[in-house]
């Protein structure tokens, strides 16, 4: 029988090798050149090699493993046992334009200087070669697709090829011999594109319904939900747990907003407060230099209070490229834990669509007003996502299963813990606190959001009273959460049960051990999901 070691390295390889969009990301940059292969003949290869990997790892005796490989073990098991799921009951890549976007993996490519411009516009050529039979497979392969899901993909593809155009030429001048090998790829990838957006607009104008219903209904999102969590909580202990959680937080926020306009201890006197503190907002020429601002004084205030371990890698603060926009507002785009080279951080933020009317481009920035861009830089960069994942890049382990199987749930959960950790020791002071307990709603909400959604058939007006009278959101971030709950399923409960598990954990600090050591102790296993950093940890 193989050794656990090198069947991890086997079944790792196999999977970078499957998966060049994956390999790009953890920065394995030997599959540079490809796209992923949703071709009938590519996922039967994808899923044969997935049903070895998961018998051989069923083979194994994970007791006989010590404590980090039987972690291991577990986490590149469930990574199989997921694929598996994803390619053989969601089959996502037959009804979700979304999912044959080849921007991020262009833009992967174009925007990280891992290597000399030569090496990666030939990288670059290849994948723009594939687009056009990659689309192709795609339009083979889509059918009965969910309205907002192309609506979706009409933005982010248009943007995609705006991003060729756009971006390829800068690079193309720092290696100009390759212009006879990128041009004509560009150019057809291009066209490509634009025939892909043509014949989805074609489908949009053609079928004024809903099309394929979004919900993934109960069976296939409480599976899903199991294998994205990867948590002993069940579906209905994590709704349960986030209606208890609602009301908790709506009594703290209450007495916050008392604290700072006075008054009942109603949601009156919330909004009173919130509204006050929404006139201070920045606009879409200052948003990037606010969170830029604003991730120098939360790295000020994390050192002073010696929260956790700070880091020298830089941090750049963009607005976030048009082929991304359309799911989130802002993300956090780290070199993946393989990357060799040493690569700066994304935080991205994207601003309002052009098209926008100004009263809602004026409830958006009411919503990501001056204190809540503080909130929010604290979860994306510091001491969240961005400082969070620098960590995770300097684990160092017997494989690199753990660079594969990064867990959202840890990750998010993180994120949410540290805008708590971050206002109990008081950054922003009472504005930044009410902002934060905003988004304690708006994550506990996000939960309820994706199971009411996808199992309850919550209605649109439904869901929009939940998140404008109990989360007290303003109309723009509402209706963008809305349809965020239509064109993702599982990953909004993340948040809140990522939170719940990473602060119980947090909360656990041995005694003798200070807050910086915990921290820090915390974030030195990567990311797997909660309950496997607590046998790490022994909690």
């Amino acid at each position: 029988m193989e050794s656990f070691v090198p069947l991890a390295e086997r079944i790792v390889e196999a999977v970078l090798e499957s998966r060049p969009g994956l390999a790009t990301s953890v920065g394995d940059h030997r599959y540079d050149d490809r796209l992923p292969d949703l071709s009938p003949d590519g996922l039967v290869a994808e899923r044969a090699m997935l049903r070895d990997a998961a018998d051989a790892l069923a083979e194994l005796d994970p007791d006989s493993l010590d404590v980090d490989q039987q972690v291991d073990h577990a986490l590149l098991s469930s990574l199989v046992d997921r694929g598996l799921f994803e390619s053989t009951e969601v089959r996502a890549h037959e009804w979700d334009p979304l999912r044959h976007n080849p921007g991020p993996l262009l833009h992967a490519l174009l925007a990280r200087p891992f290597a000399p411009a030569e090496v990666r516009l030939e990288s670059l050529a290849g994948r723009l070669r594939a687009i056009p039979d990659a689309l192709a497979i795609a339009r083979s392969t889509l059918r009965d697709m969910p309205r907002v899901h192309v609506e979706t993909a009409v933005g982010q593809f248009t943007g995609t090829a705006a991003l060729i155009r756009d971006e390829v030429p800068g690079l193309l001048a720092e290696a100009p011999a390759l212009h006879g090998t990128v041009e004509p790829a560009a150019t057809a990838a291009i066209a490509a594109l634009e025939d892909f957006v043509a014949w989805l607009r074609g489908g949009l104008a053609a079928d004024a319904g809903p099309g394929r219903d979004p919900r993934l209904g109960r069976r296939l999102w409480e599976a899903r939900l199991w294998h994205t969590l990867d948590t002993e909580l069940g579906a209905a202990e994590v709704q349960r747990r986030a209606w208890a959680n609602l009301e908790r937080v709506t009594e703290e926020i209450r007495a916050a907003a008392v604290e700072l306009v006075g008054g009942s201890a109603d949601d009156g006197t919330v909004r009173r407060a919130l509204d006050l503190l929404a006139a201070e907002h920045p606009d879409d020429h200052t948003i990037v230099g606010l969170a830029s601002v604003t991730l120098d004084e939360a790295s000020d205030f994390v050192r002073a209070h010696d929260l956790v371990s700070l880091v020298d890698d830089p941090c750049v603060i963009q607005e976030m490229p048009e082929f991304a926009r359309g799911v989130a507002v802002a993300y956090c785009d780290s070199p993946g834990p393989l990357e060799s080279a040493p690569l700066p951080t994304f935080y991205c933020i994207a601003p309002t669509p052009a098209d926008w009317p100004a009263q809602r481009v004026e409830s958006f920035y009411r919503e990501y007003n001056d204190h809540m861009i503080r909130n929010l830089t604290v979860h994306e960069a510091m001491p969240g996502h961005f400082l969070q994942l620098a960590h995770a890049r300097r684990y160092a382990g017997d494989t690199r299963v753990r660079a594969l199987t990064e867990s959202g749930v840890f990750i998010e959960g993180w994120a949410v813990y540290a805008e708590e950790l971050m206002v109990g020791r008081g950054f922003g002071g009472l504005p930044v606190r009410l902002q934060q307990l905003k988004m304690q709603l708006r994550m506990t909400i996000n939960a309820l959001l994706d199971q009411l959604v996808h199992c309850e058939d919550m209605t649109e007006a439904d869901a929009m009273a939940l998140m404008t009278e109990r989360g007290f959101q303003e109309e723009g971030e509402a209706a963008g959460k809305w349809r965020r709950s239509l064109l993702t399923s599982t990953q909004l409960s993340t948040y809140f049960v990522g939170y719940s598990e990473m602060a119980e954990i947090g909360a656990a600090r041995p005694d003798g051990v200070s807050v910086r050591e915990w921290h820090d102790d915390m974030l030195a296993h990567d990311c797997p999901p909660p309950r496997h950093l607590r046998t790490l940890l022994g909690v």
